[in-house]
């Protein structure tokens, strides 16, 4: 395995490990990959890469890693094709999916619309229109809709589509950042016709752009009004909470990409939420922890965090989603009360 963190977690469960060269911000580069999995691939043969965030951005790098290796994932084509608000629109246009007006050029009234980044993950790409940075090739503008996040979480086998479950999606903004990517509940508040009816678009969606393995699809529901506002093309943010009783997720990603689409597993009463903690302020160097069995993507001792970077996931559940969400808040705000030298 590789990545840009190394967290506690990642290494007790790889069987290897190589960290990969570079910075989150700056976003993957293909030789770093190339090179990560070469290492990797020193001492193990593997059966394939599965790929998840980060890649959307740069599809080519997938094109690079599919003439080495087989991809357990959406290939390149796909990546791109979805992450084209161009195409995305027109093909909501023939399968009568509502997508929000879009522009490449900033509108004339931008207080009503949003600047987004193409390929860009988390909801740190986003931003008000009058606030966008220009950068060629890479911005949009996607007129404001209402409604509230809602994340359909799907494997798909080229075909058609197994829904796994929706779930509802919060921001944890900050005054550069307002629509960053915060937490999400399962399940979603949707009412029974109206769950019935997203299930069908993303099948819908699934065959068209041929979507292989777990993928996400992220809407804003206002009442019985939605809009689809992207697809994520690759395993998401909110696996863990759709993780089985029995099974798991990654082996369904693994079947569905070879074709064999799993049903979506039975999941037990009750609700599950996680949640992104992020640094408050710089800590230098993450001490020695016993960290609680609620948390994930924990850094190992000596890691240096920035404000603003994830620190680590907190996890809750409960009987209900309001309950279940509350939890992992008070959960983020002791992780945070520690990591300000206060006690956890």
């Amino acid at each position: 395995m590789t990545d840009f963190f190394g967290d506690q977690d990642t290494l007790l469960l790889a069987d290897a490990y190589v960290r990969l060269n570079g910075e989150l911000a700056v976003g993957i580069e293909g030789h770093a990959v190339v090179d990560a999995l070469e290492k990797l691939c020193e001492r193990h043969r593997p059966a394939g890469i599965v790929c998840g965030t980060g890649f959307e951005r740069r599809p080519q790098i997938l094109r690079i890693l599919a003439e080495r290796w087989r991809l357990f994932g959406n290939n390149a084509k796909t990546v791109a094709k979805v992450k084209n608000p161009a195409l995305l629109s027109s093909l909501c246009a023939d399968l009568a999916i509502p997508f929000p007006e879009w522009s490449l050029s900033q509108p004339s009234a931008p207080a009503e619309w949003l600047a987004k980044r193409r390929g860009g993950a988390g909801g740190s790409h986003i931003s008000a229109a009058q606030q966008a940075r220009r950068a060629r090739g890479e911005i949009y503008y996607q007129r404001r809709v209402p409604g509230n996040p809602v994340g359909a979480l799907f494997l798909a086998d080229g075909r058609r589509a197994s829904i796994l479950g929706f779930s509802a999606q919060w921001s944890s903004p900050t005054p550069h950042l307002p629509f960053r990517y915060g937490g999400a509940v399962r399940p979603a508040p949707l009412a029974p016709s109206t769950a019935k009816l997203l299930s069908a678009l993303v099948n819908r969606l699934a065959g068209a752009l041929s979507l292989v393995g777990l993928n996400s699809a992220d809407f804003l529901v206002d009442g019985e009004r939605f809009w689809l506002l992207e697809i994520n093309p690759r395993p998401g943010a909110t696996l863990d909470i759709f993780e089985p009783p029995e099974g798991s997720l990654f082996a369904m990603h693994m079947a569905a990409c070879s074709g064999i689409l799993p049903a979506a597993p039975r999941y037990p009463d009750g609700a599950r939420a996680s949640a992104i903690v992020y640094a408050e302020t710089d800590i230098p160097s993450v001490p020695a922890l016993d960290w609680p069995s609620w948390t994930a993507d924990r850094p190992a001792p000596g890691s240096t965090i920035k404000a603003g970077q994830p620190l680590c996931t907190v996890y809750a559940h409960s009987a209900a989603a309001v309950a279940a969400k509350a939890i992992a808040d008070q959960r983020r705000e002791g992780i945070l009360a520690w990591a300000s030298g206060r006690k956890l």
